[in-house]
């Protein structure tokens, strides 16, 4: 159950399908690469005609060339000081680039981008160099009234990434990824000093070359950045053995209309208030993060794979809570409920030649061989003493083969008019049954109404000593107003979240989707805490309008 690892740069993990050169940019109205698109298969097209109705033909989709945008407004003025700054070379109003930074890669980005009509883009697309230029781009928007959308991969499922305008007329993204070098790496103390701009296969790929990784591996890792990680929370699949993008963070630069700030000057201290918390999150709001000091740590030796199946979505939760609670956690820790685990089996069959009746939970340790072995064994006896049927390890390397390819599926199901969308919360341990109950219950019900009963699934997907995540997957047949059915169940699922306890996001941030919650979510007074630090360091009000906070 464990395998030997090699530690230089080929073996930087990739998705199963395509996987994207370090600098691709995602296709226009779809996650990804077109490499990565595959029709599903023939049995899983029948299956949803007959669970969703749906004719299992694909919808067409228009050409980029085809896609009319709203005309760019960004004045002579505006572009001149922006030349200015970053040369002619490096301020587009191309048809393409625009389309490209259009917005985010939720559902209904997606099905306003594939809708009839001219799409919204941003007026203008900025490519700065380094630090410097990017608070000179910021001191010229501020001066020629001009919206700034900070933009790294265009990963966000939120709305984070959307042109909003606000009260202004021009709007434009300002692509952070010529930020993509590593400046400084400690190898005693563990520490890297990474660009904004880097993505994380290519983060991999240099520090795999002095035998280093970050281990932050989202969902979004072939095309996220490390800003966006900083500045959305990012949570990637090995938090239980690595923690939280917030956790790695050392030390931030960041770049605001009102100056620059450099915040961490050591792994910890008592000088007041961490102001690293500001921008950890902030979505750009409150500034542009520009250099990120992470840890980092050395290429594990070895991994271990493991799968379990438990009989009820109950006991494997149990089973997780003791695990954690009891310092043994593995570096993957994934368990499905009974609907997921039922449609993964329906996708690939029977996993490993194991019958898996239940839930499936997904187990890897990485470290150095002796580590594993230690961590595995005690982390192992723990769940087979609560409830767990070891599988062996084919389902979880399976899992890990294919990690990175869900949003494709998502893609795929879209192109049948079978609406797929993911959501995520977490809550404490002892409330995680009643939570999971109510969302599922306010999902079902408010699409339901509208005549489109759904799939909701659900996983833990990050693990903590007092509580879990919850990620959801909800699948439904298409209303002839798919952007309106998806408002509607978000609007009940978002209120049942928070009055059962639970965080409007875990992970996939606030943008401008979960925004009408966040007074509930930190309070009036909250809310007034952040416009007012907004206001100190955004007089104009230029910094990605509409996200976070009203």
């Amino acid at each position: 159950m464990v395998e030997t690892k090699r530690t230089g740069a080929d073996s930087v993990p990739v998705a199963n399908q395509g996987a994207a050169p370090p600098s691709a940019s995602m296709v226009w109205d779809a996650w990804g690469i077109q490499a990565g698109h595959q029709p599903l298969p023939a049995q899983i097209r029948d299956l949803l005609s007959q669970v969703f109705g749906v004719s299992g033909d694909p919808v067409a989709r228009r050409d980029e060339g085809d896609v009319p945008l709203r005309e760019s407004v960004l004045t002579p003025a505006q572009r001149d000081g922006l030349v200015a700054v970053v040369g002619a070379g490096n301020v587009s109003t191309d048809h393409r680039d625009r389309l490209l930074h259009a917005g985010g890669k939720s559902t209904p980005d997606l099905l306003r981008r594939r809708a009839d009509g001219p799409q919204d883009a941003p007026d203008a697309i900025i490519a700065p160099a380094d630090h410097e230029q990017v608070v000179a781009v910021l001191a010229s928007c501020a001066e020629h009234a001009v919206a700034v959308v900070p933009f790294g991969g265009g990963t966000s499922v939120v709305g984070g990434v959307d042109p909003v305008r606000g009260r202004f007329d021009t709007v434009i993204a300002l692509d952070l990824r010529r930020l993509d070098s590593i400046s400084h790496v400690d190898p005693v103390s563990g520490t890297a000093t990474l660009g904004a701009g880097l993505t994380g296969p290519r983060t991999e790929e240099l520090l795999a070359a002095q035998g280093l990784s970050l281990g932050h591996f989202p969902q979004s890792f072939e095309f996220a950045t490390i800003g966006g990680f900083a500045a959305t929370r990012s949570s990637g699949q090995a938090s239980a053995g690595y923690g939280r993008f917030d956790d790695m963070v050392q030390r931030l630069t960041v770049a605001t209309p009102s100056g620059t700030l450099v915040l961490g000057r050591a792994p910890a201290s008592a000088a007041g208030p961490d102001l690293r918390e500001l921008f950890l999150g902030s979505e750009g709001v409150l500034g542009v993060i520009t250099e990120v000091a992470v840890r980092v740590h050395p290429r594990p030796e070895t991994v271990g794979y493991q799968a379990w199946s438990f009989p009820d979505f109950a006991t494997g939760a149990a089973a997780m809570r003791t695990v954690v609670q009891a310092g043994a956690a593995p570096t993957v820790l994934r368990l499905s409920d009974e609907a997921e685990t039922g449609l993964n089996l329906a996708r690939s069959g029977d996993i490993g030649g194991n019958a898996v009746s239940g839930c499936l939970a997904v187990t890897t340790y990485e470290g150095t061989a002796a580590h594993v072995a230690a961590r595995q064994a005690e982390a192992e006896a723990l769940l087979s003493a609560a409830g767990g049927t070891a599988l062996g390890e084919t389902p979880a390397r399976q899992w890990e083969h294919g990690r990175f390819a869900a949003p494709y599926t998502r893609d795929a199901l879209l192109d049948l008019a079978v609406l797929c969308e993911t959501l995520e919360t977490a809550t404490t341990w002892s409330n995680l049954a009643d939570l999971k109950a109510k969302v599922t219950a306010a999902l079902t019900d408010s699409l339901a109404a509208q005549g489109t009963p759904p799939l909701v699934m659900c996983h833990i997907s990050h693990t903590y000593p007092t509580g879990a995540s919850l990620y959801f997957t909800i699948v439904a047949a298409q209303t002839d107003d798919p952007i309106a059915q998806w408002a509607i169940a978000k609007r009940a699922v978002g209120d049942a979240i928070l009055a059962g306890g639970g965080t409007i996001t875990h992970h996939h941030a606030v943008g401008t989707d979960h925004r009408p919650w966040m007074p509930d979510e930190i309070g009036e007074l909250g809310v007034r805490v952040l416009r007012a630090v907004k206001q100190e360091l955004d007089p104009a009000g230029i910094l990605n309008p509409g996200k976070l906070i009203r």
